[in-house]
């Protein structure tokens, strides 16, 4: 590897580092905990990033507390007074539909002394995957790797989920009335929209049965008689805005994808590296978004056009992948892929892609990097870069090579980092 190889993936990887240590619950948590409340304070959350936020309202929470919230097997952490519970992402199981149990049944009973404290990140979708009564947990499981693999947006998605659960969309705030709530969110979805982080368990909701019915229909998901019933009767309505239950209720966006994207500026920054952010909420497949972000990088190499090098070019959001293949998905990887296809080799030009949670897909590697000599190497190997993209294999293809970025639980969520670094050499 060459030097310059060598500083270009250096300095990409700080970048993501930056990134996800700009979304740690230690730093946004404490300065956005409640006045402590007349009664008691009950802590409960769910998502990827649960059980660092709940450590860390622990540390600096110096009363009474009580607590329990779920995350993603393998990303608990120790603590004393708060419950820590894990279950399956991004394919429900048992395990979650019993913690979302849990998790009701602990805010039954509550006054209007109390303040429950809900800590609510990417992935809760799946982690609280309690069904409207006449709706199987297998009918969850079903539906979400149907959606999963059939290319809508994270916004359609948790759309559907929140009208077949009985905890998303303002159900589980409400089920704490009397008590106030205060949700803390650490955004893991295209424009911070607080219904779809974890489908808004505490989230008052304007969208409606028929609108998850359009989505269904609109992706021809197959699901069983019983589950459109749900959707066509009207009987899986959401809490809605205005409803009285929910009144009083704080909403604090303590994380976000463009605070991740600004911490990463930064260390380009002190590099002497301009930064160009795209934007933060791009969505879109992720093939199509990498040839896009591939054209703009070859302009810039090639024209100086629009920005000159070096330079590096950021964007977050969330893409899909409407899985084709038999291969391992991952809609991070799809997008290098794409890209490096697209880029042909073109000097100069670098790119790590990742998502902040350290999984992209379902695999337990967060992204991966290119290079110039990507192709080279992949053609060296025995590889075929278009089959493997056609085969939606992504992760295959970067593991051969020796390329898969890998950094083990992150303990938070911002969604997705992609960055192009054109050196100008």
């Amino acid at each position: 590897m060459s030097t310059v190889d060598n500083e270009a993936r250096l300095l990409l990887r700080r970048m993501f580092d930056a990134a996800i240590a700009a979304a740690q619950p230690a730093l946004c948590v404490p300065p956005a905990l409640p006045a402590a409340p007349k009664g008691r304070l009950i802590v409960i959350g769910a998502g990827k990033a649960s059980a660092e936020m709940a450590r860390a309202v622990e540390r600096n929470w110096a009363g009474p507390l009580t607590g329990l919230v779920v995350t993603r097997y393998g990303y608990a952490v120790p603590c004393e007074r708060i419950e820590i519970l894990e279950a399956a992402h991004p394919v429900p199981d048992a395990a979650g539909l019993q913690a979302a149990r849990r998790i009701l049944d602990r805010v039954q009973g509550l006054s209007a002394d109390d303040t429950v404290l809900c800590l609510i990140s990417g992935g809760g979708s799946a982690l609280l995957p309690l069904p409207l009564e006449g709706i199987t947990l297998a009918d969850k499981q079903q539906l979400n790797q149907a959606l999963l693999q059939s290319g809508a947006s994270i916004s359609e998605m948790n759309c559907v989920r929140r009208h077949l659960s009985s905890i998303k969309g303002g159900r589980l705030a409400a089920a704490c009335h009397p008590a106030k709530v205060v949700t803390l969110l650490i955004s893991d979805v295209p424009g911070d929209d607080p219904r779809d982080i974890a489908s808004g368990p505490t989230v008052a909701d304007a969208s409606t049965c028929a609108d998850a019915l359009a989505i269904i229909q609109r992706y021809c998901i197959p699901l069983p008689p019983r589950v459109m019933e749900v959707l066509r009767s009207g009987r899986g309505e959401s809490v809605k805005p205005g409803d009285p239950r929910l009144a009083g209720h704080e909403v604090h966006m303590i994380a976000t994808p463009q605070m991740a994207l600004e911490a990463a500026s930064r260390v380009a920054a002190e590099h002497g590296v301009a930064v160009h952010v795209l934007g933060d909420s791009i969505e879109g497949e992720a093939r199509d978004v990498g040839k896009v972000m591939a054209g703009i990088a070859l302009q810039a190499a090639r024209r100086g056009q629009p920005f000159r090098a070096p330079c590096v070019l950021l964007s977050g959001g969330e893409t899909t992948v409407t899985v084709r293949g038999t291969g391992r998905g991952g809609r991070n990887v799809e997008f290098l892929l794409s890209c490096a296809i697209t880029l042909q080799g073109q000097p100069g030009v670098y790119g790590l892609a990742g998502d902040t949670d350290g999984v992209d897909g379902q695999e337990e590697i967060a992204g991966a990097c290119i290079t110039p000599d990507t192709l080279t190497r992949a053609w060296r190997a025995g590889l075929r870069p278009a089959d493997s993209l056609d085969n939606n294999d992504g992760h295959g293809f970067f593991q051969a090579l020796g390329d898969s970025v890998i950094t083990g639980p992150t303990l938070t969520n911002v969604n997705d980092f992609r960055a192009l670094f054109i050196t100008g050499n």
